[in-house]
């Protein structure tokens, strides 16, 4: 053993001596290190020892942590996913909890509004705010469907007078509009529509005449009832005017000038509660830019059910004092105002209800703009026998308020009157000298063809 790897060294250093170019310069001699030389035993074993292997890893357990790590990872995902899926899934549950309590807000809303228009006449009685008929279960007509079913009920009235002036006797006509408001032939219209006639004639739709007689009249209203001996006569059906509002669509038909009997205008509810002064003093009044012409006083103003609301009575003509053309100012009363009226003039031939026994008039505006004095019905006179006079209400009292209503003008008082029924009792406040009375009073009934308050 030991020769053959003393030669095998021996071929080694052959080798590369071989090697050598010949060229080469000759290297110069080694000079042996002083330090301790191996045995040649020792030099072969090193030259010839198999090369040491690196240990290798296990396998199974380099899977086993790449698995672990990746399922680590994995589950690490998961639960950022699960909490992150959570967290949106929060915010959109919040947010659909937020719309859907907005929706049940909004249909809340919805059915509110809903209750609003059908319980509290928002939208009128049939009307409609843009103009145009309603839609649903009660729609409104158009204006030719009102024409068409309402205009058998409105009829043409003539009034001859004859007068006297110095010996001399003259018959003059003149015309106006009313409306059947009972098959047996009661008609209503305006007081100064048949004031001082001698004959009344009614003039149906087709042409028929009737005699007509007054049965009753209420001048401060401008309001009468007529009758016409007939029967199975078509007649209008009656409405409510506090359900319109400003913007309701409006329809007058009537006899102007005396000659277009029957014809048609159309407008609309230009205001509510106009004071409008009249012959027979201020009335309270609808306004509206239908035309109403002369002729057509005592008329009826229907809303688009076709029910009478007003009986059109003024209108305003002329130019204003800068010169501008009055234009589409008509006027009507409202049939709220006298539908208990047209009832007890039919009945009683007179208005009947509380009433005061005072004549009043609105408080004198140099009064009221220069000393203070409150705005009401002032007491011009207090008649003997009355129940203003046993309360102790005197002249030049002011009333301003009546069982609880408000009164700041002789209208505000009349309106007022109308709630109460004679012997009911409630209290009156007065302004005197100064200082507010509060007075007990127990309404007197109203004597027959009496005006005043």
């Amino acid at each position: 053993m030991d020769n053959f790897e003393g030669q095998d060294l021996e071929m080694q250093n052959t080798v590369v001596s071989q090697r050598e170019p010949d060229t080469a310069p000759a290297a110069e001699p080694v000079t042996p290190a002083p330090e301790y030389q191996p045995e040649p035993w020792q030099i072969s074993y090193e030259a010839t020892a198999p090369r040491q292997k690196k240990p290798r890893k296990k396998i199974g357990k380099t899977i086993a942590k790449a698995v672990f790590a990746t399922l680590l990872v994995l589950s690490l995902m998961a639960t950022a996913c699960g909490a992150g899926a959570l967290v949106v899934n929060e915010y959109w549950k919040s947010r659909n909890d937020i719309t859907n309590t907005r929706l049940l807000q909004m249909e809340q809303k919805l059915k509110d509004l809903q209750e609003f228009v059908e319980d509290n006449s928002f939208t009128g009685n049939g009307n409609s705010v843009s103009g145009t008929p309603n839609q649903g279960a009660n729609d409104g007509l158009t204006p030719a469907q009102v024409y068409a079913q309402c205009k058998k009920g409105v009829v043409a009235i003539n009034n001859q007078q004859t007068t006297n002036i110095w010996g001399q006797v003259s018959e003059t006509a003149s015309s106006g509009s009313g409306f059947i408001i009972s098959e047996n032939g009661y008609i209503v219209t305006n007081y100064h529509v048949a004031e001082g006639a001698t004959k009344l004639t009614v003039i149906l739709y087709d042409g028929t005449e009737y005699d007509a007689k007054l049965v009753g009249y209420e001048a401060s209203f401008d309001l009468a009832v007529l009758k016409v001996e007939a029967t199975g006569l078509p007649f209008v059906k009656m409405g409510s005017s506090n359900d319109l509002i400003v913007g309701d669509q409006v329809v007058a038909i009537g006899n102007p000038l005396g000659e277009l009997t029957n014809s048609l205008t159309v407008g609309y509810v230009s205001a509510k509660d106009r004071l409008v002064s009249t012959e027979s003093g201020n009335i309270n009044m609808l306004q509206t830019d239908a035309a109403i012409n002369s002729g057509n006083s005592g008329g009826p103003l229907f809303n688009m059910k076709g029910e009478v609301i007003g009986i059109t009575s003024a209108k305003y003509t002329g130019t204003t004092s800068s010169g501008a053309v009055i234009e589409g100012i008509g006027f009507a009363i409202p049939m709220d105002d006298v539908a208990k009226k047209i009832s007890d003039l039919m009945q009683y031939g007179y208005i009947t209800g509380a009433y005061l026994g005072v004549s009043v008039q609105d408080t004198p505006a140099e009064l009221t703009n220069y000393y203070g004095i409150p705005a009401g019905a002032y007491i011009v006179e207090v008649v003997d026998g009355y129940c203003a006079k046993a309360a102790g209400i005197k002249a030049q009292d002011i009333i301003i308020g009546l069982g609880g209503y408000e009164i700041d003008s002789l209208n505000a008082l009349t309106r007022a009157l109308d709630k109460f029924n004679p012997g009911e009792k409630t209290t009156v406040t007065i302004w005197r000298a100064g200082a507010t009375l509060e007075l007990d009073i127990t309404f007197s009934a109203k004597p027959a063809q009496n005006s005043k308050g």
